[in-house]
């Protein structure tokens, strides 16, 4: 019965470490796929800024998901559909003066599930019309291999 004792207790470290080991391989793999979500995210936002900084609203939409169902909730309300929304910001950003030098701050970036993740952070627009700040969460997704954005609320 000892012997039987003793093999079971055995048995179960071996199976802890090894259980144990998996969890860890895991988690790694995970945070490096966050990593590297991450950093692809933070790229396309830099990029952004960029494009927004020398009044190129087209080369700043490319962050944008091109699509009839990308949706941005802004102060006019609910827009679908990526030409609708780069007619908005040109219509309210129609020259350099309004549409000044941009700066993002971004708090969190968190994934959802598979390849989404919502981004929360701070939007600084310094201007000579006046400088406007607010906040925005959007919503990435990687679509055949690239970061887009597939929903904005900024206010």
């Amino acid at each position: 019965m000892k012997y039987i004792l003793a093999i079971a207790i055995v048995l179960s470290c071996f199976s802890c470490i090894s259980i144990k080991a998996d969890v860890t391989t895991e988690t790694t793999h995970k945070s490096e796929s966050n990593e590297l979500a991450e950093a692809g995210i933070r790229l396309v936002m830099e990029a952004q800024e960029i494009a927004w900084n020398n009044h190129d609203l087209e080369g700043f939409m490319q962050g944008y998901w091109k699509s009839d169902s990308l949706k941005f909730y802004g102060s006019s309300g609910l827009t679908y559909g990526w030409d609708q929304t780069l007619a908005n910001y040109k219509k309210g950003y129609p020259t350099k003066a309004e549409s000044g030098t941009l700066k993002f701050v971004i708090n969190d970036i968190s994934k959802i599930e598979g390849d989404n993740y919502w981004v929360m952070g701070e939007y600084h627009l310094k201007r000579e019309v006046g400088d406007a700040n607010g906040v925005f969460m959007i919503i990435f997704k990687k679509i055949q291999g690239e970061w887009k954005i597939i929903a904005d609320m900024s206010c």
